[in-house]
């Protein structure tokens, strides 16, 4: 029950041990027992990290996993479009297994890519066969992942139910709320909604964003904290467009944020607020969204989020508001944090689990790594993922999930394509005229019309 991550570069993101540019992390009984240049332990299996970057595990705090079969179709959707297709076209034809597989993807290519801790914010839970279909596709994948759950009425009694099969917190699947709030419901469902998660002892992941195209709401976030909604166990996701006074109502309540650049700047959200939460006092935290639109890697969006509020800064002739390295602290300690799990994930700090990802600092894309953390950030993917160890066990990436995983998502995906009518269209943007050539839009693939459906 002891490894030795031997001989890396240790990115700790823990101020007090800082970063060693050759250690040792000794990790006993799932824990991190140890963190040092060099520690002895002759009967502890070694894995040898001379060529890489040891780093704690990302953090995800907010993703769609259930959509993952339809994946890549929303490159080009605006956030309407986006509703439209997904929760009007190909939501209603879900089954349980549908939500299973799609979830049970979504997790993998997380951890796969370094993402060791995951909030899956299921929506797609029409009946309570639904939510336990996710639930389980999540206790199949051996990473950490909170279930944000958002259940159908009698929303109270479900999440009690759910809360029953994950009666304790110290597992790797642990419950959440993912909260409908005043822009998914009413206050009055939303009062009560909270009132059910609080009695449980369950944190609440909402959307709440005033900039995005055909929201017309504003003040919600005034609105919630007036009536006692919104404290330190409340993360608010999105968080464009809101008033100023109303960010420094969520730092004086100590509410969290998860901003997922990517699809904010895709779909018309607005600027992501990474700067604006900065100068209120709020830690950002980092999250995909949906893969639709998105990629699943958490590389990606940290280097988006960088590269947007830098440019934001430079364009508005101020000085930068942050850096590579506070990128890093969202993706890991302070994504642990708004999770309500970072005295025990987020960093490489002795006492904690061992949630680490090694990188290979010997690849050709990042080599030599002069700057750790801006190694990671301006270069990073999920290729230089070498190992991923989730409380102390090294997952096997190879080997993890169902042999029949790709064949049973392809089912799915083509049987609600079918049962929708085709698949919705990938754009419908305006096409942009080129000299000598005729702008077309491919036909949307129709049920029997198997030559224009994408390839698996």
């Amino acid at each position: 029950m002891r490894t030795l991550v031997r001989g890396g570069t240790v990115v700790t993101v823990d101020p007090a041990i800082g970063d060693l540019p050759q250690g040792d992390v000794l990790v006993e009984d799932g824990r991190i027992a140890a963190v040092a240049e060099r520690i002895d332990a002759p009967d502890a299996r070694v894995l040898d990290a001379t060529t890489m970057l040891v780093l704690p595990g990302f953090v995800d705090t907010h993703r769609h996993t259930w959509q993952t079969a339809f994946r890549g179709l929303g490159a080009d959707w605006t956030f309407g479009e986006y509703r439209a297709a997904v929760f009007g076209t190909l939501r209603p034809h879900y089954r349980p297994e549908d939500v299973y597989a799609g979830t049970l993807l979504g997790r993998l290519e997380a951890l796969h890519s370094g993402i060791t801790t995951l909030l899956d914010w299921c929506h797609c839970a029409d009946t309570p066969e639904h939510g336990d279909a996710a639930l389980d596709a999540l206790r199949e994948v051996p990473g950490r992942s909170v279930f944000g759950y958002s259940p159908a009425e009698p929303v109270a009694a479900e999440l009690a139910r759910m809360r029953g099969r994950l009666s304790g917190d110290d597992g790797l699947v642990t419950p959440a709320l993912g909260l409908r709030g005043p822009q998914m419901t009413s206050m009055e469902a939303t009062i009560a909604d909270v009132a059910a998660a609080r009695e449980l002892g369950l944190r609440a992941s909402v959307h709440l964003h005033a900039s995005s195209p055909g929201t017309t709401q504003r003040r919600l976030v005034a609105a919630m904290r007036d009536r006692g909604l919104l404290d330190d166990r409340t993360t608010v996701i999105h968080g464009n467009g809101l008033d100023d006074d109303e960010l420094a109502m969520m730092a004086d309540l100590g509410v969290s944020v998860s901003i997922s650049p990517d699809v904010e700047l895709k779909m018309g959200f607005g600027w992501p607020e990474t700067g604006r939460m900065l100068a209120a006092g709020i830690r950002p935290t980092l999250s995909i969204d949906d893969c639709l639109s998105a990629g699943g890697d958490m590389f990606s969006t940290m280097r988006t989020a960088l590269s947007v509020q830098r440019g934001l800064d430079t364009s508005q002739g101020r000085p930068a508001t942050l850096n590579a390295r506070d990128v890093l602290e969202f993706a890991t300690i302070d994504g642990a944090r708004a999770l309500g799990l970072g005295d025990r994930i987020g960093s490489i700090t002795p006492g904690k689990q061992a949630d680490l990802i090694l990188l290979r600092a010997d690849d050709l894309t990042v080599f030599p790594v002069n700057h750790p953390a801006g190694a990671v950030v301006a270069a990073g993917h999920p290729g230089l993922v070498h190992t991923v160890i989730v409380a102390g066990q090294v997952v096997d990436r190879n080997g993890t999930g169902p042999d029949d995983l790709r064949a049973r998502v392809l089912r799915s995906r083509d049987r609600i394509a079918d049962a929708a009518g085709g698949l919705p269209p990938v754009s419908r943007a305006a096409p942009v005229a080129r000299t000598g050539a005729s702008p077309t839009t491919p036909p949307a693939p129709t049920a029997g019309n198997r030559s224009t459906r994408p390839a698996g």
